[in-house]
Parts: C-alpha cells; structure tokens; sequence
C-alpha cells in the first residue's frame, strides 16, 4: 500500500482509495479535492438510537444558513482590489461585503510527510508541527526550526503519524498524540520525555490543555475523552460515549472551554457532546451536521461553539446557560450554517478578538468568516493538498496551516485602516 506522502504526491489528481479504519478518520492523506469515494467509506455511518431522557438533545434545527461560494470564482474575472497573488498562492475577497483582512505568506516550512496538525505556542512565539514520527518546533519571528522531537524507543517498521500537538500555558512542555494511542508530554528545553500517558485503545486525534494548564485533554477513536494530570501523568476522569449504540463514535477533536468549566467534544457519529468538568456529567448532545464532524472550538469569550464537518459546513453553536454568562435560556441552539467549501470541513479555529472564524477544507481552501453576520470574507489557496489543520496565534496576527502536500505555512492577516 502507498504511503501518505507517496498519495500526497503521486496521486494529486486522481481518485484516492479510503480504506475504512475500525470507523475512525480516515489516515492523514493528503487527499485531493477531485471527485473521490464518499464518507461512507470512512467507517459506517449508522443511524443512532434515540438518547436516554436524561439528557437534553439540541434538535437539528439549522439556524440561518448563509451560502458564501468563493470556491467558484474564476480568478481573472475578480477585480484587483477583490484579490491578491502571490507566487504560490492568492486570496480571493467577497464582492458581497467590505475588504476588511489582507493575508500575506510569511514562511513556508517543508515537511518529509503530510502535516497533520499545527499549533502555537500561549506566547506565540513558537508553532509546533506533527507529521510522520517526528514534532517539530518552529520559531514564528525568523521560520526557523528550533527542535525535532522524536520517541526513538517508538516502534520502527511503521508509519506513526503524530495527529495531535498542544503547548503547556506556560510554554515549557509540548504534548503530542499519535497513532499508537500514546500521549507524550515532552519537556521542551531537556527535548526529552517526561511523561508517555497510556489508557486509549485507539489513535489520539485531539488534545488541549486546561486554560491552568494542570490537565490535558485527549480524544480518540476509542470513544473516549480523558483527562489527565500533568505533574503526575495519571488518569483523572474518563468521559464515554457509550449514549448512542454505533461503533463510528470516535472521537475527532476535544477543546476546553476559556473558564475550564465545560469540554466540548466532535465525533464521527455527527454529533457533539458537552460534558461539565468538575462532575464529569454529560450536559448536551448537539445534533444538527449530517455528516461526521471533525472539528470543534470555543469562542473566546466562551459563549459560543463552532464546529465543522464532513458536509462542507460550519455551525456556530450559542451555549445558553451553559456558556460562560450563563444566559437563562435553557438550550444550546444552532446560531447559524456556514456554507462556502466544496469539500469537507477539517479543522477551525477563531481568532484570539473573536472578530474571525477560520476553517481548513479538503478543497484545498482556508476561508475566514465574520461570525457576527456568517458572511466569508475571503478564501485562501495555498497549498497543493488539503488543509488538514489551521492555527491562530493568541498573540499576533498570525495564522498558520498544515497540509497534506507536506508543507506547513505561517501567514499574516492584518485589518485594514479603511474597508475597500
């Protein structure tokens, strides 16, 4: 069988081939966005059972659903002021909403294999790189690589894609997920291991660090959100979804909310769930997307969630009660469908403002989106492969993306004095 690279490579144009892995995501191909097999190949897509009672199930009611199709758009027909180019790349801006952003390329950081995953650091100072075997941590202000990270105990006959990276709060540790459902916290300036977390069955597609940074959050394809410890490495608490019967509820992607009260987690049974940390109690199941989602993340001020998927859509998710205000209404409700890629939705993130949604497709887009009226404002094309995940820094205008033609890229975007 071909390797990732080799289809990333080899294959850019032609239909690839998804084998199904035990109902978890697909590996971390870098697909291309031509007419290719279906989800359904990606583990089976069985329909759930109705929940139990206790728990409220947010119907699918969709919210508005505004429709932003800047993957169509011929470029030579756009005016200038609506697009910029550069030498491998170009954006292209919504003629149906005020030019707020302009977006430069800043580096370009070539990889050996796909990039599954990019993150910076609290400080922005640092992004951190996953791909086959080995993290990378790159610094943001020179795009130079500044350590490689590898277990040389890890077993070597394999590909070991590492899918997850996240920086401690403070900078000093580095935590990574791989495929060998192993968690490895490493202590960024002794480049050694201090601790390797071992309890998921599965791969480990997600992580995130409480905003105290004493726990780390991991979710995987066993089903299973955990949370552990840092300073001692063990188990604290095991969130299970074992609500709704099929066996394609892995676990895509897990964030903290801003005050570390709420965890929010997207999964391959289209659903995502929203458990409360200090009881371990499950509080809202989220029902809308018609496809697995694969990504999901808090606003900053904590009262909304967004989420992509398989079906080419974003949600913005208003939390209710459950968001950081705790508004008396009683349910979570979908505030309004993103509709703009052509392909599925693989990874989004806001800026640290709130001001930008940012999200990665399989069409080999990046698309950033107003969230207060859901319009895009401009797509991205820059790279050759899907973009499996994007980044912003907390601390800079600067957003990064990872990419399945084995490139990762920092980019600035800066807000421009007057609107064109």
């Amino acid at each position: 069988p071909m390797t990732p690279q080799q289809q990333a490579t080899a294959l850019k144009d032609r239909k690839p081939v998804i084998t199904p892995t035990q109902g978890l995501p697909p590996p971390p191909q870098g697909l291309p966005a031509q007419p290719q097999a279906g989800p359904a190949q990606m583990g089976s897509r069985q329909t759930p059972t109705q929940p139990p009672r206790s728990v409220a199930m947010v119907p699918a009611a969709r919210g508005p659903v505004v429709n932003n199709q800047l993957a169509d758009i011929d470029l030579d027909t756009v005016p200038n002021n609506l697009k910029r180019e550069g030498a491998d790349w170009f954006v292209v801006y919504n003629q149906k909403t005020p030019r707020t952003l302009n977006i430069e390329n800043v580096y370009t950081l070539e990889h050996k294999s796909v990039v599954c995953c990019v993150k910076f650091s609290n400080d922005g100072k640092f992004l951190a790189t996953g791909c086959n075997r080995v993290t990378q941590i790159w610094n943001v202000a020179t795009g130079a690589n500044e350590c490689v990270l590898e277990d040389e105990a890890a077993m070597r006959a394999t590909d070991l894609y590492i899918r997850a990276v996240c920086f401690s709060p403070d900078g000093k540790y580095l935590v990574t997920g791989a495929e060998d459902k192993q968690i490895r916290i490493w202590d960024i300036q002794k480049r050694a291991i201090r601790h390797v977390l071992a309890g998921h069955d599965q791969d480990i597609y997600s992580l995130d660090f409480s905003p105290d940074g004493s726990m780390i959050l991991s979710g995987s394809g066993d089903r299973t959100v955990r949370l552990w410890n840092l300073e001692s490495g063990k188990e604290v608490c095991k969130f299970t979804i074992d609500d709704m019967g099929p066996r394609d509820a892995g676990v895509t992607s897990v964030a903290f909310s801003p005050n570390g009260k709420l965890v929010a987690a997207s999964s391959l049974d289209k659903m995502i769930r929203l458990w409360e940390v200090s009881s371990g109690h499950l509080l809202q199941r989220l029902d809308g997307h018609k496809d697995s989602v694969y990504a999901v993340a808090f606003s900053p001020d904590g009262q909304s969630l967004l989420s992509g998927s398989l079906d080419k859509t974003l949600r913005i998710w208003d939390l209710g009660r459950f968001g950081s205000n705790s508004r008396s209404n009683d349910t979570v409700t979908c505030r309004s469908t993103l509709l703009g890629h052509k392909d599925f939705v693989l990874s989004v993130a806001y800026s640290p403002d709130g001001n930008w949604i940012v999200s990665g497709s399989k069409d080999r887009g990046v698309q950033f989106w107003d969230p207060r009226t859901s319009q895009t404002q401009c797509m991205l094309q820059g790279h050759k492969n899907s973009v499996i995940s994007v980044a912003l820094s907390p601390t800079q205008m600067y957003f990064a993306t990872g990419s399945g033609d084995c490139r990762a890229r920092i980019w600035s975007y800066e807000t421009l004095p007057t609107p064109m």
